[in-house]
């Protein structure tokens, strides 16, 4: 989109500014009513400051003093934070002041629209910047517990709430104490070891049978290809619960239930899915003259795979690999049935312990395992981005 087709930027009138910039008053100021006891009166006195805020901001102020105005509402909301809330409120209310210092002059001074074409209708506008806000409430509903989670795990009381001392900020309250049990106590270990055993393993059978499986489907001459494909991820879209009772029966007839194969033989079959699907996805825009061609050189179907093909999509196969290891790595349901106590994996250490011993160690594995998941999960997409290059499909 070139800059000449933008819309101009015009300074908005007050009776759409102090509205819109109240109604954002209003919404922070039901949380402020609420932990003072009175959410209404919380909804009319951060409509009338944020309306009168933005009125001096755009009215009194002149536009040159924007940065000091922006300063000033940091300071004014800082001061009003600590009033209210301590130390922590300081840090609310520097965050606040600094949203509202750019929130009434993006709305203000119709920057809102820059970066938007000139022919949007009002109620366009309105739908773009609410889907937008409904994605990041969205965003922050699934992230939440994920934030609290990790602060709690520094606890240095052992409760699963925040204490006096964690909400001052006081060092006191803070401790390693948690991470230090995880790492001391054998039951954990044990459970450890036995999650590296088993999850490796499977993401091993998953990568093999699953890339195959891929490459198989992906062949136009299949017969019945789209039924198998259903069938190979149907693990991701049956209930797990229903999945697991089926492999504990079936195990259990043939001798596997209770072994370290029948886990690791039950976790690759959850992990085959994302393999198939990533590895499906990355062949859709795999050059087939290039595998004819090797074989015109002389290459065998095996050479051809790995010298040719295999490049290609390895960053889908390792995608899925990725994938299939989380899988296995967190999986819970499935080992109950299916393992022992010999393959106490860490997710089941974890849910016995809410079970029988509440401990906020398991806050600590918790904190340890979204590290993971988070750095795994950088890797597919630092992945993902590298076979599209691959392929063409976006620029390097």
């Amino acid at each position: 989109m070139s800059e000449a087709i933008l819309t101009p930027i015009e300074k908005k009138p007050m009776n759409f500014t102090l509205p819109v910039v109240g109604a954002f008053g209003a919404f922070f100021g039901i949380f402020v009513g609420a932990a003072n006891g009175s959410v209404l009166l919380g909804i009319v006195l951060g409509f009338a400051l944020a309306a009168g805020l933005a009125f001096v901001a755009m009215e009194v102020l002149d536009k040159s003093q924007e940065r000091m105005a922006r300063y000033g509402l940091v300071a004014l909301f800082v001061v009003a934070g600590f009033l209210l809330g301590g130390v922590p409120g300081i840090v609310l209310g520097a965050l606040i002041g600094w949203f509202f210092g750019w929130l009434i002059y993006w709305i203000g001074e119709g920057r809102y629209r820059a970066r938007l074409v000139p022919y949007l209708t009002g109620g366009q506008v309105l739908w773009h910047y609410s889907f937008r806000v409904l994605c990041g409430a969205i965003f922050v509903f699934l992230i939440t517990p994920i934030l609290v989670v990790m602060p709690l795990s520094f606890n240095a009381e052992d409760f699963f709430t925040f204490t006096p001392e964690m909400l001052r900020f006081d060092p006191e309250g803070y401790s390693l104490k948690h991470y230090r049990d995880f790492f001391t106590s054998d039951d954990w270990q044990q459970a450890v070891w036995n999650s590296v055993k088993i999850a490796p393993a499977a993401t091993l059978l998953s990568v093999s049978f699953g890339t195959l499986a891929a490459i198989g489907l992906s062949q136009p001459h299949v017969p019945g290809r789209r039924l198998i494909m259903a069938i190979l991820i149907s693990p991701m879209i049956v209930p797990l619960i229903i999945s697991a009772a089926g492999m504990y029966f079936f195990y259990s007839r043939i001798g596997l239930q209770g072994t370290y194969l029948g886990v690791v033989l039950a976790h690759a079959a959850l992990g085959i899915p994302f393999v198939i699907i990533t590895v499906t996805a990355t062949l859709v825009g795999f050059d087939r003259s290039l595998t004819r061609a090797a074989a015109n050189m002389g290459a065998d179907p095996v050479t051809t795979f790995f010298r040719v093909q295999m490049p290609l999509i390895l960053p889908g196969v390792i995608s899925g690999g990725l994938f299939a290891f989380i899988t296995s790595f967190d999986e819970v349901v499935v080992v109950i049935f299916v393992g022992s106590a010999n393959q106490q994996t860490l997710p089941w250490q974890m849910f016995t312990g809410l079970r029988e011993q509440i401990s906020p160690t398991i806050l600590a594995v918790a904190t340890i395992l979204v590290g993971i998941s988070i750095a795994l999960l950088t890797v597919v997409e630092i992945l993902r981005r590298r076979s599209e290059r691959l392929r063409g499909m976006s620029p390097g």
